[in-house]
This record gives C-alpha cells, sequence and structure tokens, in this order.
C-alpha cells in the first residue's frame, strides 16, 4: 500500500485542485501535509504493519491523514465518528489497534477542512499480522459488526476498476462527494479515484438539500455521488420550489451507492432535475461490483464492473474472492471455496445487467408461507402519508413508517395494508414515527431491538 500511494501521491502537477470546501487544496499541498502528518506519527513509532484506529469526522484533516498512515504501511481501521464511545469500545476491542487517532472537539454534523489531532497510544494493541491495510465494519443493523479487511491488492484493483468504468468522474472534472469519508465508497470512490485520476473532490457543508443545492452551484460541479436518501431530498426540494433545477444545471451524471435507490425516487428526481441518477452496487466485504452510471438499465444495477467475477447461485448473488474478506471468524459462512455470498437475491438480465430482488434475509416463513419483507415494504411506503418503512421479522412482522403527518394513525396504515396484502402478509404490529433510525452509513435500520427503541 505504501508503494501504491506513494505512487498516486506524484502522479499530477502541484496546482491541480484535489479538495474544496470553502478553500481549495492543490496535490502539491496535499503532498506537503501528508508529508508533514506521516513525519508526525512516523516519530511516534508509527511504521509498516502498525495498526491505527481513526475515529474522526470527514474532513481534509481526515483524507490527509489516511493517506499519511497509508504511506507509511499502516494497517487503518476506519471507525464512524457518529458512533458512541460505548460502540466505540466494541469495534476497538475486535481490532486491537496499536494506536487511536481522534480529532479534538466534534462536528456537530457540520464538514470542517481542519481539525487537531490527538493520538493515543494503546500499549495492549497488537500488529496487523496480514497485508490487509484497511478495516471497516459491517453496518451493524443486524447483530454485532464483522470485521472487514481490505487487501492492498484488493484496494488497488477496486481503484482500477472503478477509473475503467465508463462514465466515471475523470481528469479536471469536479465530484460532490456526499457519501462518508469514513465508509467504502468515500475512501475508494472518493480519496484513490480522484488521486488517481485528478479528480476533484468538493464537498457541502451539512448533508441537506439546500446546503448540496448551493455547493453545487457555487463550484459548477460535474458529477454527483451519494446515498439514496439524498436524491429524495433533492426531489422534495425541486418538488416544493422550481429554482431548485438551475442549482445542477452544470452536472452531468449522478450515481447512488450504499443501498438500492426505490424506483419512485430516481423518477422523481429525473423529473425534477432532467436527468437521471445512476446506480453503483457493492459491499463493504467486496467495494464496487456492478456500475450503470446512466441509470438507463434500472431497475437492473448495471453490468459488473472489469476485474470482477459475479454469479447467481440458488438465487443469491455471489462474487469471486481470494481470501475471505473477514478478519474474524465469520460465523455467517458467507464465504466458501473461493465465493462470496452477499446475501442479496438477484437475477441477470438478458443483457448481461444484475437485477437485485432484495436481501435474502428479506424472504420469512409464515404459517407456512414464504413473504417477502419488500413487497410489505413497498406496500407501506405506497401510503400517501407514508414517507419511509421498514419490516422487520422477529416471530411475527412487525412494521415501522415515517410520516411528516400529524394524523396518520396505526389504524389507517393498517386498513391500507388489509386492502392490498394476504392476512398472511400482514404486519401484526405497525408503530408510526416521525424518522426511521438510520445506520451511520446512511442505510435505515432493520433491527428490531433498535427499532423497537425508537418508539
Amino acid at each position: 500500500m505504501r508503494e501504491f500511494v506513494t505512487d498516486l501521491l506524484r502522479r499530477h502537477g502541484d496546482d491541480v485542485p484535489v479538495f474544496t470546501h470553502e478553500h481549495t487544496v492543490t496535490h502539491g499541498a496535499l503532498r506537503a501535509s501528508i508529508a508533514a502528518e506521516a513525519n508526525v506519527f512516523a516519530a511516534s513509532g508509527v511504521g509498516e504493519g502498525s495498526v491505527v484506529a481513526l475515529h474522526m469526522p470527514p474532513s481534509f484533516t481526515q483524507l490527509e491523514v489516511v493517506a499519511a498512515l497509508w504511506s507509511l504501511g499502516a494497517r487503518v481501521v476506519s471507525i464512524d465518528h457518529r458512533l458512541t464511545p460505548a460502540e466505540v469500545d466494541v469495534l476497538r476491542a475486535l481490532t486491537r489497534p496499536q494506536f487511536i487517532v481522534r480529532a479534538s472537539g466534534g462536528s456537530g454534523g457540520v464538514f470542517r477542512e481542519r481539525y487537531e489531532l490527538v493520538t493515543e497510544r494503546r500499549p495492549e494493541g497488537v500488529p496487523a499480522a496480514t497485508r490487509h491495510r484497511l478495516v471497516q465494519f459491517t453496518s451493524g443493523s443486524t447483530g454485532r459488526p464483522k470485521v472487514v479487511g481490505r487487501s492492498t491488492e484488493s484496494i488497488i484493483r477496486e481503484v482500477l476498476r472503478l477509473g475503467a468504468s465508463d462514465g466515471m468522474p475523470k481528469h479536471g472534472e469536479k465530484q460532490l462527494l456526499l457519501h462518508s469519508t469514513a465508509h467504502s465508497f468515500g475512501l475508494m470512490g472518493g480519496l484513490l479515484h480522484a488521486l488517481a485520476t485528478g479528480v476533484h473532490l468538493v464537498f457541502a457543508v451539512r448533508s441537506t438539500a439546500e446546503e448540496i443545492l448551493r455547493t453545487a452551484a457555487r463550484h459548477e460541479v460535474d458529477f454527483i455521488t451519494g446515498l439514496p436518501f439524498h436524491y429524495d431530498m433533492l426531489a422534495s426540494a425541486a418538488e416544493q420550489s422550481a429554482s431548485c433545477r438551475s442549482a445542477l444545471r452544470t452536472v452531468r451524471g449522478a450515481f447512488a451507492g450504499g443501498e438500492l435507490m426505490r424506483p419512485d425516487i430516481a423518477d422523481r428526481f429525473a423529473a425534477a432535475y432532467g436527468f437521471m441518477v445512476g446506480e453503483c452496487f457493492g459491499t463493504t466485504e467486496t467495494g464496487a461490483l456492478t456500475m450503470d452510471v446512466t441509470g438507463a438499465s434500472r431497475p437492473s444495477v448495471g453490468k459488473p464492473l472489469p476485474d470482477t467475477t459475479i454469479r447467481v447461485r440458488d438465487g443469491l448473488v455471489e462474487v469471486a474472492l481470494d481470501q475471505s474478506p473477514y478478519l474474524c471468524e465469520d460465523e455467517s459462512g458467507r464465504y466458501l471455496d473461493g465465493w462470496f455470498r452477499t446475501g442479496d437475491r438477484g437475477e441477470f438480465d438478458a443483457c448481461g445487467n444484475l437485477r437485485l430482488l432484495g436481501r435474502a434475509d428479506s424472504l420469512v416463513v409464515i404459517e407456512g408461507h414464504k413473504v417477502d419483507l419488500v413487497q410489505v415494504e413497498q406496500t407501506l411506503r405506497s401510503h400517501p402519508l407514508v414517507t419511509e418503512a421498514i419490516a422487520v421479522h422477529d416471530k411475527v412482522i412487525e412494521a415501522y413508517v415515517a410520516t411528516e403527518s400529524d394524523t396518520l394513525t396505526s389504524q389507517e396504515v393498517e386498513a391500507w395494508c388489509a386492502d392490498r396484502l394476504a392476512d398472511f402478509k400482514m404486519p401484526r404490529r405497525i408503530h408510526v414515527l416521525r424518522a426511521l433510525p438510520r445506520t451511520p452509513s446512511g442505510k435505515l435500520v432493520r433491527n428490531p431491538r433498535v427499532l423497537a427503541d425508537a418508539r
């Protein structure tokens, strides 16, 4: 990883911009900052194979620290800054870092360019025994997080296949990056893709429709990458104010990643702004796997990216991997004989595009009948006052819906479902909330215990 990052940092001239927020950082300034950070870490004892947990908000500083640690050959354990101390303690116990790097002061949900760093040495930490140089965690939406390791080779291959994908942001283009840089795509499709190709990353102050539109217009961005809920917000803003459309007048393309975009969000966004949002499908364990920047192949998520091998076996999507992506014991048995089972149901269409049909764990058996919780959720969301919906199974089907209405009741939602679902598919309990809880990566939580606490 040390050699790869060193090569990326040498590819572009000193004056080529790489990050923009309120100020712009050039490749020359970035190299200088990374070298300075690397010298400080090296003086603290960080070197080849050191394990460093990075727990700080998205910022220029965070991106520079990741690159500095990789330039020393360290393993970076990326921890979302929004996690509670108890959650961080769990991840620290699983990964046993030798160092913890934190930001001095919180962010309050606001993107800041710079933070002061606090580096703590942990005497109980252990060095890396493998070539994995990035450690991340499954979202934790169902059960205990799994520890995912990305090897140097895996990271390089993903950066190369993203760069070779049709329609991706290219040299000199401005990419408004809405993904968290603590998570997989923010690092691969954001930081490393920008260093590899000369893309200019732009960051919004907050993940609100107003700030996203203001940032896009001010910096005349060419491309947007984000989660489905970002595009949902933008579509809603445009439906309330026709002036929003002009803010994205320079945007040539966009795609969503992190979770599958609902067709109604894609259609509303296209109607509001005049272009489709594409899809990028991948997992924390594998990185990006398929891409359709145009969105033209929806409801598929596009063709497999170069250098990926995907198959559908027994209705489930599997990916060929050289080794298990899990650093700790994989109790789920998702990696077997060189194939990683993603947990997604899918099929290939006649054109070779992959279509996702829902999560494997969305199929439950009720009274001897198979029930797809995705269908239950779609029925719930079709109610005109419901904005989001989750259906979970814990002995019975239980539903959680979000609404902006002060009058919507669980009885009304139940009556709506009764006209549209067979009795055995009906949620036995329905809870109406103002908003549904999300994981730190922005995905809707599907853990029944967490949902119960949100009531």
